[in-house]
């Protein structure tokens, strides 16, 4: 059974590697690749889709410049129903549109909107320590509770249209969504390969997750 973390040029991928290997070791043991080969991809039994940048960009290095890859990922995600995590822009590109700089598609499996942070007071972009506010139950949050810390970088946020498919928030001058899920896939705002004890517990819980 092998998790596919995939690259898209979009951000350097060896802490999030690092860190699901050595969950992975200390659970199952099984093989974690860096991938951007759609073959690899349609037969992972698990997906990971990191992101840094700009929502546009990073939406076009998936959906638009590498159609083999995207029609992958759907194949093994929607059709096969294999567990998929985004994190930080590739969490956003779970939504039905990011407005950072121009309206984009998105891949449309979560109710909502990605739009800018509003300032209110607070210095955008939103980076560093925060505390999570648990929203309701899910497997992969099992052993992280509301107070516990996850480090974030972003200046754009999910906007939901139904807080149903919010597992969890921040409060950064406003309720920041922190975590999103919707049948076999789960977003994270936040860095989970960064956030030390917390973050390393939702990974481990995803690389058992079932769902």
């Amino acid at each position: 059974m092998t998790t596919v973390l995939i690259d898209t040029d979009s951000g350097n991928l060896h802490s999030a590697e690092k860190a699901f290997q050595r969950m992975s070791r200390e659970g199952s043991g099984e093989p974690v690749v860096v991938t951007s080969d759609p073959d690899t991809v349609r037969r992972a039994e698990r997906i990971v889709l990191p992101g840094d940048g700009a929502f546009p960009a990073c939406a076009d290095a998936l959906m638009r410049d590498r159609a083999a890859l995207h029609e992958a990922l759907l194949e093994a995600v929607e059709t096969r129903a294999v567990p998929f995590l985004g994190i930080c822009v590739g969490m956003q590109l779970m939504a039905r549109e990011g407005y950072e700089y121009r309206s984009t598609e998105g891949l449309n499996w979560i109710d909502g909107a990605v739009c800018a942070i509003p300032a209110n007071g607070r210095k955008v972009p939103h980076m560093g320590w925060n505390d999570l506010v648990i929203d309701r139950p899910h497997p992969v949050l099992d052993g992280i509770a509301t107070g516990d810390h996850a480090y974030f970088v972003h200046s754009y946020h999910m906007d939901l249209d139904t807080l149903d498919q919010r597992l969890a928030h921040c409060d950064y001058g406003a309720e920041i969504t922190a975590i999103v899920a919707r049948d076999n896939r789960i977003g994270t705002q936040f860095h989970p390969e960064k956030s030390q004890s917390t973050g390393l517990r939702l990974i481990a819980n995803f690389l058992s997750w079932r769902p």
